[in-house]
């Protein structure tokens, strides 16, 4: 932290996600810049995320003077905070940092030149193999988790959620309790990042860990969201917590190996069981309604990450090669 202070100048975001550095007047051109965004049709997902790059960058920009006297050099100073971060990562947040200098050019509050100087950051889409784990190991994650304790319990259902149900970390932290239908043994969720409803079978082990946590583990409060905190206060989790450290905890416990450079995350439970389903001969189309994708498209992605389904494409060195007439 005190080394990127001494090279940019400022505590960047990635250190201090829950202090606000935005002024009254900044704070009102992110929030205008939602509402522009909206008004061009964006995603709600789209519209949350840009914002949330917008407000780092007007952080950024703050503790260098203001919007007014942004120039091509504080740009590049931005941009130089970006380095580490994953190419995908980078690519999101210069488009987002793009975007936003569109809508402040347009309201005169930047000249023409600051928007030419964020550069472009090309990436293939789809070149990244998603990250899955072995399905001994997710086992072994869940097996581990003491279940004998209130957070347990919580982290047992949270992990379950997301592995047998496929659903997105972000679903499962705004899951409200109207979202279960009991006695139609199913659950019904907005999703997030598509604004589409998908309703799923209330499998029984999901079911019955989610009924232990509701009954014997979570602290009594009045939050419609059945996941929260265990500390005090006893809020939701918020959107900005992608629940690393709760996978993390119990892979370790477990005595998962974590390779450096595969991804972790709780999304990487979601590629699990999107590739164990394909493995498993399901159809492409089911697994893209389970998962909530708009497009097969995206469910395709996971041939990449199983040497099982990759194998079947290889070709035979055996057998001649056919000649093809021009």
């Amino acid at each position: 932290m005190l080394d990127d202070f001494s090279v940019h100048g400022a505590v960047l975001r990635r250190y201090s996600r829950t202090v606000s550095k935005l002024s009254a007047g900044d704070a009102d051109v992110v929030a205008r810049f939602q509402q522009w965004l909206q008004a061009r049709g964006c995603a709600v997902s789209t519209v949350r995320a840009y914002a949330t790059v917008a407000v780092e960058f007007c952080g950024f920009i703050g503790t260098r003077g203001a919007l007014a006297s942004l120039d091509g050099m504080l740009v590049d100073a931005f941009v130089a905070t970006l380095a580490g971060y994953q190419a995908k990562t980078v690519e999101h947040k210069l488009c987002a940092v793009r975007s936003f200098l569109r809508f402040a050019q347009g309201a005169g509050l930047v000249g023409s030149a600051v928007l030419e100087a964020v550069p472009a950051a090309k990436s293939v889409k789809g070149a990244r193999v998603p990250s899955v784990w072995d399905p001994g190991d997710v086992r072994k994650i869940l097996e581990a988790i003491d279940r004998d304790n209130p957070c347990g319990k919580r982290d047992y259902a949270i992990i379950l959620l997301i592995t047998r149900l496929g659903l997105r970390g972000i679903d499962v932290k705004r899951l409200e309790f109207k979202d279960l239908d009991w006695p139609g043994n199913s659950i019904s969720v907005v999703q997030a990042k598509t604004g589409r409803r998908v309703t799923l079978p209330l499998l029984k082990d999901v079911g019955w860990a989610l009924i232990a946590y509701i009954r014997s583990g979570r602290p009594i409060t009045d939050c419609p969201q059945v996941f929260v905190r265990h500390t005090a206060p006893i809020v939701p989790f918020s959107d900005q917590d992608h629940l690393y450290q709760i996978l993390i905890k119990h892979a370790r416990v477990a005595h998962v190996p974590l390779g450096e450079k595969q991804r972790h995350g709780m999304h990487s439970l979601r590629h699990t069981l999107a590739t164990r389903l394909l493995e498993e001969g399901t159809p492409i189309e089911a697994i893209a309604e389970i998962l909530g994708h708009q497009s097969v498209a995206s469910t395709g992605v996971y041939l990449k990450s199983s040497l099982k389904l990759l194998t079947q494409c290889a070709l035979d060195p055996d057998v001649p090669v056919r000649a093809v007439t021009p």
